[in-house]
Order: C-alpha cells, then structure tokens, then sequence
C-alpha cells in the first residue's frame, strides 16, 4: 500500500476530533471505554457517529469498528472511498482492520497509540497493541491517508484526561 500522505491534521480535522473527544466522554460517563469516532463526507458533514459499546460485549466493541459496519450498511463503497474516520485515539489493528476493508481513504486520530498504551499499562480491559495504523495500513495494498496524532496541545489534553480519569480507576 501507498499512504499517499501522513501528516497533522488541520484546523478542521481537530474541530471534528474535539467532537469525537465529547463523544468518548458521553461513552464513559454511560460506564464504557472513553473511545469515539465519527465518519464525515468530503466536505467535513458528520454522517455518522459512536461512541465505544464495552458494556454490551466486551473489547471487541470499539467505536471505529461499530461504526464502519454501519457505514458499509448504509453507504457504498464509491462513497465511502471520499469519506473520512475521526477518531480520538489512534485505532487499534481490528479497527484498522476494519477501515481498510470498507474502502474509506482518510483517517484522522487525536492521540497515538502508544501514547494509549502508557496510559493504560496493562489494563486487561484495554491489552493495547503497540502497533500504529500506518504499520497495520502499510501491510495492504490501497491508498489511504492517515492524519494524527493532532498537534493541537489543549486537544491532546483534553482527550488524554478521561483516559487518564478512567484506566486509573
């Protein structure tokens, strides 16, 4: 695969990830995971978005995954190739897994991977992969841009402190 490009996103793209940033609150203040993503069309309209489901079954109910099955139910792949994924943290492989396979092309994360990973230890609800999405996207064989983590400081802390508040419970 070919990431035709990696970078920070814009001004846009952490207006977005502040919004996934609200959503992981709202999922943890319902008792999961501070996690969420949302899908947007070119122009930057929220199509769809989730927050993480680790109440109703566990790890595998990760936002991005949840929210990419809905996306391949309700769009086509023409459409979704145009599309974005926000995230508020970098996905994990399932994830971007998942991205890969639905044919959207863009993603955007607030914080990385590893920054997760030393929030949370070794938090058996949480058995973070040391392994970033380009790693996992560099494997196949579409193009697909990848955009994170943020370089917006108050961003970054934000998302960070429900982590933070949550894995040291």
């Amino acid at each position: 695969m070919k990431i035709i490009k990696e970078g920070t996103p814009t001004e846009k793209d952490n207006e977005l990830l502040l919004r996934c940033a609200r959503l992981a609150t709202e999922a943890m203040e319902a008792g999961n995971h501070p996690f969420a993503a949302l899908l947007a069309d070119r122009e930057g309209r929220v199509l769809l978005s989730q927050g993480n489901r680790f109440s109703e079954g566990g790890s595998v109910m990760h936002a991005e995954t949840l929210l990419v099955f809905e996306a391949v139910k309700r769009y086509s792949a023409e459409f979704l190739s145009t599309c974005t994924l926000y995230t508020s943290v970098e996905p994990c492989a399932m994830c971007t897994g998942a991205l890969y396979w639905s044919g959207i092309t863009r993603l955007v994360f607030g914080l990385c991977e590893r920054d997760l990973l030393a929030m949370t230890g070794a938090n058996e609800e949480n058995p973070t992969f040391d392994l970033s999405s380009v790693e996992v996207l560099s494997r196949g064989q579409r193009e697909i841009e990848v955009y994170g983590p943020t370089d917006d400081e108050a961003l970054r802390q934000r998302i960070a402190a429900d982590h933070r508040s949550y894995w040291s419970r």
